[in-house]
């Protein structure tokens, strides 16, 4: 079984906001690919389904995020899910709005989040990282995630999102260059220029049409 989680805040009130992109983006995967009508299971919300014929859990954890590892660590120890069945959607502020970046294990660069998912079942898990930019000052950090997305954040958000649920069956194969590369491509398709045509022969060049 593949585990995937969105990290985020429980309730309305949250919904919106930038630690939330987690949530939003495993949202998207649910939705796109049919999975079941969540239910509430290791404090947490959870949704079972299939990509590219495997089964997979998708995983809310309610706890709000800096008591995340508490319903992940519960949920992986229940079905024995290796950390690399485990893929981990979250906020990342030291990449610009709209960027997204896959890695596994590695250091946790401040995110509450994923600091209580390593003290719970250590570090070795997959992280997609979900850009929102930084606010320019550490003082301002705190405020700027808990609030909701601009109105402007749209024209690159809702595209991301749908890109990741596109290429989502890709995390079942364990390539995530390949998922990464996918989602680059779903956003930014190739541009297909036509072919210059061939030069006319010397011969030619003075013909007329009459």
């Amino acid at each position: 079984m593949l585990l995937l989680v969105g990290l985020g805040n429980p309730g309305n009130k949250h919904a919106d906001n930038r630690h939330n992109i987690g949530f939003m983006a495993v949202d998207e995967i649910i939705r796109r690919h049919g999975f079941a009508t969540p239910r509430r299971r290791f404090q947490g919300l959870t949704s079972e389904g299939r990509l590219a014929a495997q089964k997979v859990m998708v995983l809310k954890p309610q706890t709000f995020m800096n008591e995340s590892g508490r319903s992940v660590g519960e949920a992986a120890r229940f079905f024995k899910i290796a950390p690399d069945h485990i893929v981990v959607f979250h906020d990342e502020m030291d990449l610009a709005p709209g960027k997204l970046r896959v890695k596994e294990g590695g250091g946790l660069a401040g995110h509450n989040g994923l600091k209580s998912l390593a003290a719970h079942m250590g570090r070795d898990f997959r992280r997609v990282r979900l850009g929102v930019g930084h606010p320019g000052h550490k003082d301002k950090v705190l405020r700027y995630v808990l609030q909701d997305f601009a109105k402007a954040d749209d024209s690159w958000l809702d595209p991301l999102l749908a890109a990741i649920a596109e290429a989502a069956p890709i995390l079942t194969s364990g390539d995530d260059a390949a998922f990464a590369s996918k989602v680059a491509l779903i956003l930014k398709p190739p541009v297909h220029r036509p072919r210059p045509l061939p030069a006319m022969p010397n011969g030619d060049k003075n013909q007329s049409s009459d």
